[in-house]
């Protein structure tokens, strides 16, 4: 990926190149960190799409550090082509992440596994978990065991999951006080956070699926 000047005075968009083979491999191992439970984890970068094929947790951490305003945009495919691991489940992602001491999450790895992540304060969304049957939205609060989430969070609506082999696009949005989840233009989740998280990282998420990834841009202003 490489960032760039466009739209809004200030504002940076990443954008994933057309680029194969080895440049590839490298724009991954440059813009992102991946945490992966198993192995067995794959992810690819390819003609700008990134490809993720894992039958346990796993998270890429795209490596800057962000500030609010702040809007993360990107589309997703949840991948069902016969694979091992095409589920059709679990697009999610966290935004403004940081350890509960206000460190960074990437100063010390952590191995994938969802549980691990408890201890950080930022907001996360779920799209279609527990097997394409939920969709939630929660602010974590830095307590390992405890994923609060409120009553108008839970979804568990057809029209809220995944559907397999079909583009979506998720956009990310913290704005001050305004957290907001958006999905294909509708928005989906929103948050008056009276402590908004304002700084922090952004990270995709998913477990035992294969998902596809394209067109990631995050716009600062």
């Amino acid at each position: 990926m490489r960032w760039g000047r466009a739209g809004l005075a200030g504002a940076l968009i990443a954008v994933a190149p057309a680029a194969t083979g080895a440049a590839n491999d490298h724009a991954l191992a440059r813009d992102w960190i991946v945490e992966a439970e198993s192995p067995d984890a794959r992810f690819t970068l390819r003609d700008g799409v990134i490809d993720i094929d894992t039958p346990k947790g796993l998270t890429l951490w795209w490596r800057r550090d962000l500030s609010s305003p702040v809007t993360i945009s990107f589309r997703a495919m949840a991948v069902a082509e016969g694979g091992a691991n095409d589920r059709v489940s679990d697009l999610n992602a966290f935004w403004m992440a940081r350890d509960r001491d206000g460190g960074s999450v990437l100063a010390h790895r952590r191995s994938g596994a969802f549980a691990q992540y408890d201890d950080m304060l930022a907001y996360y969304v779920g799209i279609g978990g527990n097997r394409n049957t939920t969709t939630r939205f929660r602010r974590y609060i830095g307590q390992p065991g405890n994923r609060p989430i409120l009553p108008e969070h839970d979804k568990a609506d057809a029209a809220d999951m995944l559907v397999a082999n079909r583009w979506t696009t998720i956009r990310l949005i913290a704005d001050g006080h305004r957290i907001a989840v958006e999905r294909d233009g509708r928005r989906l989740f929103t948050l008056d956070d009276p402590a908004p998280y304002a700084r922090g990282h952004f990270g995709l998420r998913t477990t035992f699926s294969h998902l596809r990834i394209a067109r990631v841009s995050i716009t600062c202003r």
